[in-house]
């Protein structure tokens, strides 16, 4: 198993929407003799993106799998999708993996929102290699985005195949450090050449600058290469491997997934360059204790994704940590404190599974269905062992829609299908809205609620209507009341008498609702002042302005009377309940609305664009910040004004902005702003 698993490789393929990462996993399954023909994602025949939601919008909505051999070594992909509305659970997907292969478009260059990926790999302590794709589309310029990999992602990138010729010219990659080239021929065949002449001084020169960047990544190799005046063939393969995995060095190999060409070469450099399982930093679990990256520890494997599938069900797939994982053994489930029998263990690649005829050891991925308590974020350990890692965290939701079933009646079902979505997808959050009954769903944009109610219509036969949710406004006051409220009722036999005055006054915001008893004497007798109080909760809680729960107020109880027959706790809530009313229409009532603090992260260039947009949302912006050509933008939104932001701001920075949001505070909302949600809700009510 040692051995194997030297050659072994585990890795994502990470990037920006639209940069072909997709296509580049099929050219490696290609290159490996995994498939026997490319897949093009125009026409939905890769072998990663099978989804109809895939197919219908030509990317990737959920990750993709795959595992494959390439000379002698088992090699493990995850396919992670660009887009923002479908990486909230990327922290998931990176702890599955090595190392990345982070991929970048020829013709976009390295765009601004590369570096919020980027950061999270290295966050995630993972070792990359740079794949530029598409160098055979118009306006491929390789030079921009050699640029863009040090100004925008601050790395200092190693060249190892300088491209021969570009856009409908590209012919074969330069192997700087070999000073030989690989040429293109039909259908992905690489032949070893000579480096062209017009291009010989060029990668002599890149050749003498990657060799000292290699060394600088080295103490060791730098006192060599200052010694000797350069580096033997073993020191350059050493160096680059051990700066790989420090994270000093990173790779770049340029080529075209969809044309096949490079993924010979970009296969070879996985192979020599990336970690195996074995040189993996030993585990950290919840407790702070350590679990090494070895086949001889004590087996443990961290549940980092659910998929449905037609026929096996619920599958989870697994990130083998350590030790060997064996088919129908029974693990212990730290997080949930209970047992769980593995049943077969399966290997996938894209929507095909198949069941493995061996222990999976260190590094591997692999597939159980039919679990019972185990979940995405649980780590499976041998029984009476505690070791556990801490699930990462999800990237919070950043907009929320109201389910509401096509059918009366259906509400039931429309939550249970959702329920099930979100079993495969934690980045989508399910709630009810206790004020509107409403129920809601969340998750990181407009396409992702689309896309999961697309899919839950397909799979679950449930017809469902997205819908804005309601805004949670509030009322408040802001003068103050003296009133009686007196309820009596006679109507033959036992009355009904409860005689309350109250004093209602503002308090600061936020400080909720206070009820104060001063009453003395008896005027009221004990048993029946919390029913004044329950009287005028209960009241507040359906507003009076437009039915919003009123807040941020004071009840001083000080005086009433009661009668010895007739008084209840029902008539003295009453009685609170009447008081309220009657205090509301004195104590200058206002509406207040929830403000949300925005947190919008943009290219430098967008900034001025984003700014206006906010203002005329009526946010205040409280500061800005750049670093690396992003622009951090902080201010205080109402929610009513933000609820559709994220399209809105996709459209408007190309793809490029991203944001975060979270409740802040209330405020009173202008006249015109309330005028028309008292009118909505009078109309509503009629």
């Amino acid at each position: 198993m040692a051995k194997s698993l030297e050659t072994q490789r585990t890795y994502a393929l990470i990037g920006t929407g639209g940069t072909g990462k997709t296509s580049l996993a099929e050219m490696l399954l290609f290159q490996s003799k995994s498939i026997n023909r490319l897949g093009r994602i125009e026409e939905g025949s890769t072998s990663l993106d099978y989804e109809p939601e895939e197919t219908k919008r030509g990317g990737s909505v959920q990750p993709g799998f795959a595992n494959f051999e390439w000379k002698g070594g088992l090699h493990y992909l995850v396919d992670v999708p660009g887009d923002n509305n479908f990486v909230g659970d990327m922290a998931h997907l990176l702890t599955a993996a090595d190392a990345v292969i982070f991929t970048v478009d020829a013709v976009d260059g390295v765009r601004p929102l590369a570096k919020k990926f980027w950061d999270q790999a290295r966050e995630a302590g993972l070792p990359a290699i740079v794949f530029i794709n598409k160098m055979d589309r118009d306006r491929a310029d390789f030079n921009t985005v050699m640029d863009g990999l040090t100004s925008i992602l601050g790395i200092k990138p190693v060249m190892l195949g300088l491209p021969i010729g570009a856009q409908s010219e590209f012919s074969g990659i330069v192997d700087v450090l070999d000073n030989t080239a690989w040429i293109f021929g039909e259908d992905g065949a690489v032949t070893k050449g000579d480096i062209p002449a017009d291009m010989a001084e060029e990668a002599q020169t890149l050749r003498e600058t990657t060799i000292e960047n290699i060394a600088e990544s080295d103490e060791e190799l730098m006192e060599i290469y200052f010694e000797e005046g350069g580096l033997s063939p073993e020191n350059i393969q050493k160096g680059l491997h051990k700066g790989v995995l420090s994270g000093e060095v990173v790779p770049v190999i340029a080529g075209s997934a969809l044309e096949n060409k490079g993924g010979q070469r970009l296969l070879d450099a996985i192979a020599d360059l990336l970690p195996s399982p074995l040189e993996r930093a030993p585990w950290t679990g919840a407790d702070g204790s350590e679990r090494a990256s070895s086949p001889d520890e004590k087996v443990a494997a961290f549940a980092f994704k659910t998929l449905a599938d037609p026929f096996a069900g619920q599958v989870t797939l697994f990130r083998v940590l350590s030790g060997n994982m064996t088919a129908d053994t029974v693990y212990g489930n730290p997080r949930k404190g209970e047992s769980e029998r593995v049943g077969q263990l399966i290997h996938i690649t894209g929507k095909t599974h198949t069941p493995s005829k061996e222990a999976a050891g260190p590094g591997a991925i692999v597939g159980v269905s039919k679990l019972k308590v185990t979940s995405t974020g649980d780590t499976l350990v041998a029984e009476k062992d505690s070791f556990m890692l801490e699930p990462p965290a999800v990237t919070p939701p950043l907009i929320t829609y109201a389910l509401a079933p096509k059918e009366k009646g259906d509400e039931d079902k429309v939550y249970q299908a959702m329920q099930k979505l979100q079993v495969e997808d934690i980045t989508l959050s399910l709630s009810r809205d206790e004020e509107s009954s409403d129920v809601l769903i969340s998750g990181m944009g407009q396409l992702h609620i689309e896309t999961a109610v697309e899919r839950a219509k397909r799979r679950y036969k449930v017809d469902i209507v997205l819908k804005t949710p309601k805004v949670p406004y509030r009322e408040t006051i802001r003068g103050k009341a003296d009133v009686q409220g007196r309820h009596k009722k006679q109507s033959g036999g036992r009355g009904q008498f409860g005689d309350c005055f109250i004093r209602m006054e503002p308090t600061s915001r936020g400080e909720g609702y206070t009820f104060e008893d001063a009453i003395v004497g008896g005027a009221i007798p004990r048993q029946y002042i919390p029913a004044v109080d329950k009287g005028i909760q209960e009241a507040s809680a359906r507003g009076y302005l437009a039915g919003f729960p009123v807040v941020d107020f004071k009840v001083t109880l000080y005086d009433g009377s009661y009668h010895s027959v007739d008084s209840s706790e029902m008539a003295f809530k009453v009685a609170g309940s009447l008081a309220f009313k009657k205090a509301m229409e004195t104590a200058q009532p206002v509406l207040l609305e929830p403000i949300m603090l925005v947190t919008v992260s943009v290219p430098d260039s967008y900034m001025g664009d984003v700014i206006g947009d906010l203002s005329s949302r009526r946010g205040k912006v409280l500061g800005s910040d750049s670093q690396t050509g992003i622009t951090e933008i902080k201010a205080h939104v109402p929610m009513s004004e933000i609820l559709r932001y994220a399209p809105d701001l996709r459209s408007m920075t190309g793809g490029q902005g991203t944001f975060a949001m979270e409740f802040d505070h209330y405020e009173e909302a202008p006249p015109p702003v309330a005028d028309k949600v008292i009118e909505e809700s009078k109309a509503a009510e009629e």
